[in-house]
């Protein structure tokens, strides 16, 4: 059940109409948006479709897939990004952002040291002029979901490659 004061549930609410950054990928359980208020390209947030606001409270389903799009972004987040590793964090503690959710954060080569594990989350706190832009999120998000979702081989009539399922 959607909760009106949620961000994700908004987002998911207007689903159809989201532009590449909210919609990197999906299948019926998750959705993959590109964060705001970064400074990072490609810093990614993996969502429940439905609210729900802790990791237990996630179907069997939903957990069962949950490893798989986590192994699945990072795959593409080093092949788009050139990322040494990804980090894979979860608190929804801030206000409006309750709903479940995953930061999935590139960590390139080239990251300072004070940014490097839990201080990587100052690089939400990144002036606007430092932000990674909307244009540029959905570029990141069109070169993700090429990576994530090829096309089919000619005569393929499953569904398999199109982003429906993780796998």
């Amino acid at each position: 059940m959607a909760t009106p004061d949620c961000y994700a549930c908004g987002q998911e609410a207007e689903f159809d109409d989201l532009p590449p950054r909210e919609r990197v990928d999906h299948d019926e359980l998750w959705r993959v948006a590109h964060a705001f208020g970064t400074s990072v390209r490609g810093w990614l947030v993996l969502l429940p479709r439905r609210h729900v606001t802790a990791v237990h409270d996630l179907t069997d389903a939903e957990a069962a897939s949950l490893g798989v799009w986590q192994v699945r972004l990072s795959r593409a987040l080093r092949g788009v990004t050139g990322c040494r590793k990804t980090y894979v964090v979860q608190f929804a503690e801030a206000e409006g952002f309750a709903h479940v959710h995953f930061h999935l954060v590139p960590r390139m080569a080239d990251l300072r040291p004070e940014h490097r594990g839990p201080g990587v989350f100052e690089l939400l706190r990144e002036p606007e002029e430092n932000q990674v832009t909307a244009g540029e999120a959905d570029r990141v998000a069109r070169s993700l979901r090429a990576v994530l979702r090829p096309a089919p081989l000619p005569g393929d009539t499953s569904r398999h490659g199109q982003g429906h399922r993780p796998g």
